[in-house]
């Protein structure tokens, strides 16, 4: 019994990169067929669980082992798909796969109040199918591959967003499919131009195979195509018109899920066929990519911040501080080195925590009083102090105040840009957190300095259910700005793989 019991497990981990999409992959329809949301939430939340445990064996296999290839089918590449885990994309499973983990515990109460029953299943099926798109893009060898799951992961959040119970939700999905299949298209015609000069999808066959066509029209067509398509995914600015509106209308879970997940694993994808495929030289020497990232990258750090000063809604305030956040990892990795890859990548691991905390938080909130608008929170400071608690902690993250995971984020931006000589860059990133700063301060003093509305009746914490996850979320934030341990050292293992000496 042992030896089958080892046998099994020898198995199984031969095939773990496969299993990180499989598993999710099998449980939505399943999740689908259970008809009822509490089986179906059971189905999510252990298909959830057993990816971020995958997720977990395969960053500690990559960190201390290498690179994982894994041939589907046994196809060997470029002839069959393969996928590949090193400790760039190991970093970002396990953020996605964990977020998942722990927005799933946060959403049976969530779901119950903002989804009709008959729908609640669904959402599980969808949410477990998005998670497998997000997964897919992360660990695939192969640039259509990424296609497919890009579709899968977006085509799921669309009817996520549209099962928020407000009409603006539909209004919002419809949005966000149109300039997400514009983005997708973009895309495909940058991989269908690679695959007419390479004759491959293989990712690494592109890598080996493009520096000698790097001169061609084609080639330089679908940099700029892929660029713009991927730009548009990760909310970009002036490409983020989709953002606001999808993470306001969407149920609590979605927002948080999406909003600490989706743009994320895209920027991966821009830094994976930035530095990896097309190469650091082509893309900053030869080509003008750093101003191209750099400029909107200042820009969305002051509009975005500018303009969440101004929102009533505090989801649609977090969406376009969202669109601000963006704007740090851009300008990091407009910086192409591998302080500036590092930093990006810490970052896109920090606030994922704190933006998953505060759409909880927020969650909370709508729970009790069925509003996230600012005026209709006067008081809640002292009738929700739990809540209240997770939002303060997240709030001075996404500052950046010292012994919380912001603050190292903003510390490895400012030392990256510093070692480019970008001095001014310093003082843009300070102002930038200041103007976080105002809009922080009105959440906080409406919940704590404001009598409550009238007729509103006295509002308790949320369920536990929902406010364990939101003060784990948080307390992530406390953990990680004090011990930095885990996201330091992979992403700068992951900055050195990207670039393998391409620039200094």
């Amino acid at each position: 019994m042992n030896g089958l019991i080892t046998s099994l497990l020898a198995y199984l981990s031969a095939h773990l990169p496969a299993l990180q999409v499989v598993v999710p992959l099998v449980a939505a329809p399943l999740c689908l067929l259970a008809g009822r949301a509490g089986l179906a939430w059971i189905i999510a939340f252990t298909a959830s669980v057993a990816a971020t445990a995958i997720a977990a064996t395969l960053a500690y296999l990559t960190f201390h082992n290498g690179v994982i290839h894994y041939d589907m089918g046994g196809w060997a590449p470029p002839w069959g798909i393969e996928y590949v885990v090193d400790t760039a994309n190991a970093f970002i499973l396990l953020l996605v796969s964990a977020i998942a983990t722990v927005v799933l515990a946060f959403s049976p109460a969530s779901i119950a109040k903002e989804i009709r029953p008959g729908s609640q299943h669904l959402f599980y099926c969808m949410f477990i199918l998005c998670l497998t798109g997000l997964l897919g893009i992360t660990v695939t060898g192969d640039a259509f591959n990424v296609f497919v799951f890009l579709e899968i992961s977006s085509l799921s959040s669309y009817a996520l967003i549209a099962l928020g119970g407000q009409r603006k939700a539909l209004t919002a999905a419809f949005q966000y499919l149109v300039m997400g299949t514009i983005g997708a298209t973009f895309f495909l015609i940058g991989v269908g131009l690679l695959y007419m000069m390479t004759g491959t999808l293989n990712m690494a066959d592109m890598q080996a195979r493009i520096p000698a066509l790097q001169d061609s029209r084609p080639v330089l067509a679908a940099f700029a195509f892929i660029t713009v398509g991927l730009a548009l995914k990760a909310a970009l600015f002036p490409l983020h018109l989709w953002l606001p509106n999808a993470y306001a209308y969407a149920p609590s879970a979605v927002s948080a899920f999406l909003a600490a997940t989706a743009t994320k694993v895209s920027l991966y994808v821009l830094l994976r066929f930035t530095f990896t495929i097309f190469g650091a030289k082509f893309a900053f020497l030869d080509l003008p990519l750093h101003w191209a990232l750099l400029a909107p990258a200042v820009i969305a750090m002051f509009a975005g911040s500018f303009t969440a000063i101004f929102q009533r809604d505090i989801k649609r305030m977090l969406a376009y501080s969202s669109i601000a956040q963006i704007g740090y990892i851009t300008l990091a990795i407009s910086l192409a080195s591998s302080a500036g890859i590092a930093a990006a990548l810490i970052h896109i691991f920090n606030h994922g925590l704190i933006k998953a905390a505060l759409f909880c938080a927020m969650g909370c909130i709508f729970y009790r009083i069925g509003s996230t608008r600012i005026e209709n929170m006067a008081g809640l400071g002292q009738q929700m102090p739990w809540t209240m608690t997770a939002i303060i902690i997240a709030g001075l993250s996404l500052l950046g105040v010292p012994l919380t995971a912001g603050f190292i984020s903003k510390w490895y931006l400012v030392q990256a840009t510093l070692q480019a000589d970008l001095w001014w860059l310093v003082l843009l990133i300070a102002l930038s957190s200041m103007l976080a700063l105002v809009y922080v301060w009105r959440l906080v003093e409406t919940m704590y300095f404001k009598d409550p509305p009238p007729g509103r009746e006295a509002a308790g914490e949320a369920p536990l259910s929902m406010l364990l996850p939101t003060l784990l979320l948080a307390g992530a934030n406390i953990y990680f700005g004090l011990d930095t341990r885990l996201p330091v050292s992979m992403a700068e293992s992951a900055a050195a793989l990207l670039l393998r000496g391409q620039l200094p």
